[in-house]
């Protein structure tokens, strides 16, 4: 029933995701499970999943903008967006929809070119800039009420390169990237990364 309601869903988005220009994504809880790691010596380790990290470049070699948005500050996340090639990486923010709206601007892009995927409750302020809101299937339930589009894959396990599939296969660019042999020379990155520099490994 879920999956069946999320394909419709998924449907009823397929306009608005045809005018895409702009992905922002939250991170803890959509590009991570929301978990963290701590060692002794204070590094925050956070896991990331290999398929999210191909499907942002997927939307990157199609010529989509991909921005990180997050209210936490890691150099994890830091870190992961240098090796996905993400020049727009905001952390530490504290006004989501003031922060995306400057981004809108600087990139020359409306509400209507931009989607946003979070998971809890300030998330949802940003509503009002997108065209659409989409979050995993755990995010919290007043913004499972309140986005366009609630995945049927957790964060941190696939949510996100669904969400890449469903933007080109939208505007008519899936079968090209696959057909060129793309996905034969790329992957999406190691899996786990710490906030010391360097140091990443794969599970």
């Amino acid at each position: 029933m879920a999956r069946g309601r999320s394909r419709l869903a998924a449907r009823r988005c397929r306009d608005r995701l045809r005018q895409l220009k702009l992905l922002v994504l939250d991170v803890d809880g959509v590009l991570t499970d929301g978990g963290l790691w701590t060692t002794e010596s204070g590094e925050v380790i956070k896991r990331f999943d290999v398929r999210d990290g191909l499907g942002i470049r997927l939307l990157q070699q199609a010529g989509l903008e991909v921005a990180l948005l997050s209210g936490g500050k890691s150099g994890a996340t830091e870190q992961r967006a240098r090796y996905l090639g993400v020049q727009h990486c905001l952390t530490g923010v504290k006004d989501k929809p003031a922060a995306l709206a400057a981004l809108q601007l600087q990139l020359g892009l409306t509400p209507a070119a931009t989607a946003f995927v979070g998971d809890d409750l300030n998330d949802l302020p940003v509503r009002p800039v997108v065209a659409l809101l989409l979050c995993p299937a755990d995010a919290a339930a007043p913004l499972r009420r309140h986005c366009d589009w609630v995945l049927p894959r957790l964060g941190g396990d696939g949510a996100v390169r669904l969400v890449a599939e469903a933007i080109l296969q939208a505007q008519g660019r899936w079968q090209a990237l696959a057909g060129a042999g793309w996905l034969d020379r790329n992957d999406g990155g190691a899996a786990t990364l710490t906030t010391a520099p360097g140091r990443a490994a794969r599970p």
